[in-house]
């Protein structure tokens, strides 16, 4: 089983922006030194939602000059957002610079604020992002002796008469990866050999507090449908090792009590900056000409089974032996999530560090 860490850290405002960039890099560090596989960075803007996220790929270059033996995930990359040329040759240079260890969840987006910003209707997105990623894929495929890529999908255009460069590093170009909820998603990815992303709960409940259930039955339909599509064994056995499932928080101390007293101080200054973030977003909701639900409530109890783990080290490690067993090849979980005052960065200190040497261990020769 891989484990990796996700590098969501809030910014309240300007002053913070500093300190919590210089946080998420000793994380990572942290994270290298005591045996995870890999951390995955977000893509937004706007909201103070990891400052670095505004060029995770600028930031995940920086991190493989100081972190060479990790892999550097995207959960997810912002496709609409991105000028499919210019997409396709940052991550192939990423390609390069980790020697293959780059893995690009890929995602249509998630707030109005973001998109409005950089020049894109929410309500565009969907389209936008199937035909981005098909002028990508395009543009990987291309050799220098072919004929022209011109493309014009409505928001992005351009003429490719050469090639991309660099060239990637790995055969089948950067490792794309997609979310195994919907069938169509799910089929994709089994079609592609790509690891997926497999959710705990099933639209339009997104908190029911009960994971396993959703998560054997969206890892289930992957799973048969990859080893139906007629891939080399080798394909299937590097997809399913990569396959993720993430937690929004993950705080672990030495007991029960401890954990849940602190864990409910950080759900609440969690939920402080979704507050924040959604009063921006309901602006910009009104420019864009669309209106989402509310803001969800991380105090809710379901929300907190569905999306979190949390507890003594033992009990952590039940918790991720039904998660094992399921078949999840990686866990992506936060362990600095919401904002970090300094008694929040020490107990994700901790946290990492009990998680590192009393929970992975158990599940390292499974």
């Amino acid at each position: 089983m891989r484990f990796s860490a996700f590098l969501t850290t809030r910014s309240a405002g300007p002053h913070e922006d500093r300190d919590v960039m210089n946080a998420m890099v000793q994380h990572a560090v942290d994270v290298e030194r005591l045996g995870f596989d890999a951390v995955f960075l977000p893509d937004h803007h706007f909201t103070g939602y990891a400052p670095p996220a505004s060029d995770p790929m600028m930031f995940a270059a920086y991190l493989a000059a100081l972190l060479p033996r990790l892999h550097f995930g995207f959960s997810v990359q912002t496709i609409p957002l991105h000028h499919p040329v210019r997409f396709a040759e940052r991550l192939n240079l990423l390609d390069q610079l980790t020697d293959g260890k780059v893995l690009v969840g890929t995602g249509s987006g998630t707030t109005p604020e973001e998109m409005i910003g950089l020049g894109i209707n929410y309500k565009d997105t969907p389209q936008l992002s199937v035909s981005n990623l098909e002028i990508v894929r395009r543009l990987w495929d291309k050799k220098p002796d072919d004929e022209p890529v011109v493309f014009d999908n409505g928001w992005y255009k351009g003429a490719v008469v050469s090639r991309i460069v660099p060239v990637a590093h790995s055969a089948q170009g950067p490792q794309l990866m997609s979310v195994a909820l919907r069938p169509s998603s799910t089929q994709r990815a089994a079609d592609l050999a790509q690891p997926a992303f497999v959710p705990a709960f099933t639209p339009p409940v997104l908190d029911d507090g009960e994971p396993l259930s959703h998560l054997r039955k969206h890892f289930g339909a992957y799973r048969d449908a990859l080893e139906a599509a007629g891939h080399p064994q080798d394909l299937v056995d590097h997809a399913l090792s990569w396959t993720t499932h993430t937690y929004q928080h993950v705080h672990v101390a030495p007991t029960d009590e401890q954990a849940e007293d602190e864990f409910q101080q950080i759900i609440d200054l969690y939920q402080k900056a979704v507050e924040r973030e959604h009063t921006a977003n309901k602006a910009a909701e009104r420019l864009s000409g669309v209106e989402l639900g509310a803001v969800h409530s991380a105090r809710n109890p379901g929300w907190q089974r569905t999306w979190c783990l949390w507890g003594s080290p033992e009990t952590v490690t039940e918790h991720l032996r039904e998660v094992a067993d399921v078949g999840i090849g990686n866990v992506l979980g936060a362990f600095l999530g919401g904002t970090l005052t300094p008694e929040r960065t020490e107990w994700g200190k901790r946290s990492l560090e009990l998680f590192a040497t009393e929970v992975m261990p158990g599940f390292r020769s499974r």
